[in-house]
């Protein structure tokens, strides 16, 4: 007599190993899941052996299933094979293929299983068809998040393993000797749908997260060049009402105009203007906005809190005083990528010519007399705006600069890189920027294989993006550095020294610094007011104890109020103060 023929179409397999392979696969989950932050090295090795697993677990369904019914689940397994075989291809390679290998992965093994379920017994059809919905879920996150990294996906396939391995230890146990077969109404039944459930409940609020961390603006039709656009800086191109988060008494603009990002190289750039309603002429204050990011959507005009994003001091009382805000996005910002970060000349170009296309808006009488505001990158761009408005905008009155936390002491940030989480952060802003600016300068010189992609996202995320929170994570936990070479030596270091704002400015200045900033340093910046001074420039240098980067502009500084009457002072020509 044959055997019955459900029988027939199965082979045995030891029970042991489909327990075995089961536990090694939830090691493996488990592992990615509470190691989120491991280096990028030791994420690859797990989810190398992640993928192999996986190819075995196909490979024994294949055989329990019979080569004619489960043919499906043997093309899966070499994929699988293959998957892995790539996932050892040199490092740079591999970190750039991890996360769309392990994202279709997780598709075709959730398609798989939904195929399974809906081609099923009815009664058996829950449980494989929402681990089935986890996977896909869990796969089109790792594909369409914008802010994808190997950590983020690490952690998802730890968790689809994790699935996986328990439904294999389950079935091997089940299958052991004397073990008596239970109905699907069992309390192990149960427990399957329940992990079932909880797994599709899991990565449904993983893609909510991931739709809530993705909030990097895209530029509209507005930040694009117009036809025809002349090679004279400063012309306004185009410009538009504005009015989210402006202050009642007062009315917005956001402009369009040309710029250069050194001698001879035209760009566009945009930025913002806010007027206050009342009065006839008024003094300008040329803002230079702190970092928001180095992406093209980093743009303070396409942030929802733009002057907040940029740091800007006090906007609401300089509009109360009756000076007009003129705030420049930078070239790259917005418009015209890519953004040349903490690189002095295009910056403190942008500035300049914002000031000369806001003279140029119907409607709007501006004053003769500029001050120009930064607060760190800002800061340094101030200073640049302020060496260079004497040969680049003679026309342009700036009676003072006041720079903040200014990022000037260029050599000592950069060298300060490879020791911080901040450092990681920003250091790789100005990896990206630079890198983008200077064809001398390349990622790859001075950051691991296995870490360029974790810079060059974090150059596609804005300061205010909710994910931001992922790359300070990644940087501040990762158990090795991102760097593979000191960032400040070689090209980068010479680079960083040229972007050190030297040219002496005419108009009076002032430089404030809090005494606990951890990310511009007070020695640094002592050393660089030092230096200032022995060229003989004239400068107001103000410390504040206690008060660190963000503290020095933000909350009650007292910072805030000399700010606005330093300012007053300089419209109305009183002598400025020389610490020197």
């Amino acid at each position: 007599m044959g055997e019955p023929k459900q029988a027939a179409s199965r082979r045995a397999l030891p029970w042991w190993i489909t327990l075995a392979v089961g536990a090694l696969v939830a090691a493996a989950g488990v592992m990615l899941v509470t190691r989120p932050f491991a280096s990028v090295e030791s994420l690859l090795a797990v989810v190398s052996a992640g993928l192999a697993l996986l190819a075995v677990v196909e490979f024994v369904r294949w055989v329990r299933l019979g080569a004619r019914s489960g043919w499906w689940r043997a093309v899966l397994g070499c994929l699988l094979v293959a998957a892995f075989v790539v996932s050892l291809i040199r490092p740079a390679l591999t970190v750039g293929l991890v996360v769309v290998l392990l994202a279709v992965t997780l598709i075709g093994l959730g398609a798989a299983d939904v195929v399974r379920a809906l081609l099923g017994r009815a009664d058996g059809r829950l449980v494989p068809l929402l681990s089935g919905l986890t996977g896909v879920v869990f796969g089109v996150v790792a594909l369409s998040w914008p802010d994808v990294t190997i950590m983020i996906v690490g952690v998802l396939f730890g968790v689809w393993l994790v699935i996986t391995g328990a439904r294999l230890v389950l079935a091997g146990v089940r299958a052991r000797p004397g073990a008596r077969p239970r109905p699907a109404s069992s309390r192990r039944a149960g427990w399957r749908t329940a992990g079932a459930i909880v797994g599709f409940v899991a990565a449904i609020a993983t893609a909510f997260v991931a739709v809530r961390l993705t909030g990097t603006p895209v530029p509209d039709a507005f930040y694009a060049a117009p036809d025809g656009v002349p090679d004279e800086p400063g012309v306004l191109l185009r410009s538009e009402p504005f009015s989210r988060t402006i202050p009642d008494g007062a009315t917005g603009w956001r402009i369009l105009y040309t710029t250069t990002r050194d001698d001879g190289v035209p760009a566009i750039a945009s930025g913002l203007v806010v007027v206050p309603d009342d009065g006839d002429e008024h003094p300008v204050i040329a803002w230079a906005h702190g970092t928001t990011g180095v992406g093209v959507g980093c743009a303070p005009s396409l942030l929802a809190e733009p002057f907040v994003a940029g740091a800007m001091p006090d906007l609401t009382a300089a509009l109360e005083r009756g000076w007009a805000v003129v705030a420049t996005d930078y070239v790259g910002l917005g418009a015209d990528a890519p953004h040349p970060y903490v690189v002095g000349q295009p910056e403190g170009r942008s500035v300049l010519d914002a000031v000369r296309a806001a003279a140029q808006l119907d409607g709007v009488a501006l004053g003769g007399q500029t001050v120009v505001w930064g607060h760190s990158q800002g800061g340094q761009s101030a200073l640049w705006a302020g060496g260079l408005a004497s040969e680049y905008a003679p026309e342009l009155d700036i009676v003072g600069v006041a720079a903040m936390a200014p990022a000037a002491n260029l050599p000592v940030l950069v060298s300060s890189f490879a020791d911080s989480a901040l450092g990681a952060l920003f250091g790789s802003f100005v990896m990206v920027g630079y890198a983008g600016f200077y064809d001398d300068i390349r990622i790859e010189d001075y950051v691991r294989p296995e870490a360029r992609v974790i810079v060059e996202e974090i150059g596609n995320r804005c300061l205010t993006d909710a994910s931001t929170i992922v790359s300070v994570a990644e940087t501040a936990f990762a158990d090795r550095p991102v760097w593979s070479t000191d960032p400040a030596a070689g090209p980068m270091a010479e680079r960083a020294e040229q972007n050190v704002p030297r040219l002496p400015i005419a108009a009076p200045l002032l430089l404030a610094q809090g005494l606990a900033d951890p990310l511009v340093l007070p020695d640094a910046q002592r050393a660089y007011v030092e230096s200032l001074c022995e060229s003989g420039q004239q400068v107001d240098f103000r410390t504040y104890e206690g008060l660190d980067h963000m503290g020095i502009v933000t909350g009650d500084s007292p910072l805030l109020g000399e700010l606005l009457d330093w300012t007053e002072e300089r419209f109305s020509g009183a002598a400025p103060k020389d610490t020197c």
